[in-house]
């Protein structure tokens, strides 16, 4: 059997050399992918729940168009993502174009001028420097007079919570808590890590708003951040919920208020939830919604994996191979901007789409530098799917995440580290 996959992966660009050593790495992690399975069958259950309890019928996958008035099956997607999340309310839509999008919404909606916002995470991933106005933009934050202040974690990584204690001030409406890393080295931040840091804000004062970036991280850990006191999650159907197969859209769970507001600002006061046609997109989110537990579980093990081989090689891995882990992303130190560009290179290879296209760095919109995005993707930018990114600067680090199954991310490291041999910017010794 191991020599007929051995010839599988052969055809594909695998050499004896990487392929054992993967298959040596694969046979260590079998535990580790147990505890990965107990979880993403917890979470299965958990979605499979709601979708019954809010009597999920075929008739919510019809289209509507124009207004979208009376449009049940978005009413009912929206019913079921409260569920999931144990929230009082949910906006669900194909107008939200992305995770940064969602967030901005959430923001907007919810701050007004003369609010303060403040981030206890340090820097924010780099799309919302804009949406906050960190770097001047049209339509920031700062130009409708909300205000932004930025608190660092400590040297351990830790939240600093006697500066935050002290920055919190009357005009302070919101918190906003990224949860995964963005292009920084940090952990990710566990579900009882972001529940201890809105504990403390709540205690400060209960009126606060906290909203929890929670790109990335669904269906990673049994309990989501609303599970622990957020007012409002927020994320990109085009990563982990949408399962691979919603083509567009964003989530907003929360309190009633919060998303309210929402609603009214996605559209327009008077209108609000009432509006917004499906388009015929109803099935695709509840079916990737159902498959996500699933989708996450693959990514984890792909992500598991990737550490593990190249710690074994030497390279900085964050999370470490054998650390704890709160959302999908693999971040790989390489201090070469050559070896980042072969790793790109190895995951685009390993694509069905697109797999015979050259990943470049460029000048992407929303980033301060040059960006290598390796995607072949049958949904453009889902990074759920088998993906890998880099901003070409100090350290020089990659960040690899998705793959709709572990095979498939499995495979996609191994394609990397078969580009950086056959490169020469690696050693697989024997």
């Amino acid at each position: 059997m191991n020599k007929n996959l051995e010839n599988y992966y052969q055809d594909m660009g695998i050499s004896q050399k990487v392929f054992n050593l993967c298959q040596e790495i694969e046979h260590s992690l079998k535990e580790r992918f147990e505890k990965i399975d107990y979880v993403t069958e917890c979470n299965q259950l958990k979605v499979l729940k709601a979708m019954q309890d809010h009597h999920l019928s075929e008739s919510h996958f019809a289209p509507t168009t124009g207004y979208g008035y009376n449009d049940t099956g978005r009413e009912t997607l929206e019913k079921v993502y409260a569920s999931i999340f144990h929230t009082k309310a949910a906006l669900v839509r194909p107008q939200i174009t992305c995770g940064t999008h969602a967030l901005a919404l959430a923001l907007s909606a919810n701050l007004r001028p003369g609010d303060e916002l403040i981030s206890p995470v340090g820097k924010p991933y780099d799309t919302m420097e804009e949406i906050i106005g960190i770097r001047p933009s049209k339509g920031s934050l700062a130009e409708y007079g909300i205000t932004y202040k930025q608190i660092e974690l400590l040297d351990d990584k830790s939240f600093d919570y006697y500066s935050l204690q002290n920055a919190i001030s009357d005009k302070t409406k919101m918190i906003t808590i990224q949860r995964s890393k963005g292009y920084l080295t940090r952990p990710t931040f566990s579900v009882k890590q972001i529940g201890e840091l809105i504990s403390f804000i709540k205690q400060i004062n209960p009126d606060i708003i906290c909203m929890v970036d929670n790109c990335y991280g669904e269906f990673v850990e049994l309990d989501e951040p609303s599970d622990v006191g957020a007012d409002m999650v927020v994320g990109s159907l085009i990563k982990n919920p949408g399962g691979g197969l919603a083509p567009i859209g964003g989530y907003i769970c929360g309190t009633k208020e919060c998303v309210e507001n929402a609603y009214y600002r996605l559209t327009a006061p008077g209108l609000g939830g009432e509006v917004g046609a499906s388009l015929g997109v109803n099935k695709d989110f509840f079916q990737g919604l159902f498959l996500a537990p699933q989708v996450v579980g693959g990514a984890l093990k792909g992500a598991i994996f990737a550490a593990s081989l190249y710690e074994y090689l030497g390279y900085e891995c964050t999370p470490a191979a054998a650390e704890s882990r709160h959302d999908i992303i693999q971040a790989i130190t390489f201090h070469d901007p050559d070896k980042v560009i072969a790793f790109c290179e190895g995951i685009q290879y390993a694509a069905p789409v697109d797999s015979f296209v050259n990943p470049t760095p460029w000048a992407m919109p929303g980033y301060d530098c040059d960006v290598i995005m390796a995607a072949g993707a049958f949904i453009s930018g889902a990074s759920i799917e088998l993906s890998a990114d880099a901003p070409i600067h100090e350290p020089y680090t990659v960040y690899f995440q998705g793959g709709l199954s572990y095979d498939h991310a499995k495979f996609g490291i191994m394609k990397s580290l078969a580009q950086l041999e056959s490169k020469g910017l690696i050693h697989i010794p024997s």
